[in-house]
C-alpha cells in the first residue's frame, strides 16, 4: 500500500478484483460520509442475492464468500 493511499480505498479495490460478478461500493450517510459497504449483483452466476450491505470489508469479503459457495451449489444442481 503507498504511504497516503486511504486503507478503505484499497479494501475496495481487492474487492472489486476478488468478486467481479458484483459491483462494490460504498453508500452515502446522510451526514455526507462513507456509510456501509453494498455489493449488487451483476452476475447470477456469482451469487444468490440481488444486494449484499455489511457494515465493514470484513463482513463483505465473508458474506461474499457465502455468496459464491451456495451459487456454485445452485449452479450444480442446474
Amino acid at each position: 500500500m503507498a504511504p497516503n493511499q486511504c486503507p478503505d480505498d484499497v479494501a475496495l479495490a481487492q474487492l472489486r478484483n476478488d468478486f467481479p460478478g458484483h459491483r462494490i461500493w460504498r453508500s452515502a450517510r446522510l451526514d455526507g460520509r462513507l456509510g456501509d459497504w453494498v455489493a449488487s449483483l451483476h452476475d447470477p452466476a456469482a451469487g444468490i442475492d440481488p444486494t449484499v450491505i455489511c457494515s465493514d470489508a470484513t463482513a463483505l469479503r465473508s458474506a461474499l464468500e457465502e455468496e459464491r459457495q451456495q451459487a456454485a451449489v445452485r449452479n450444480e444442481d442446474r
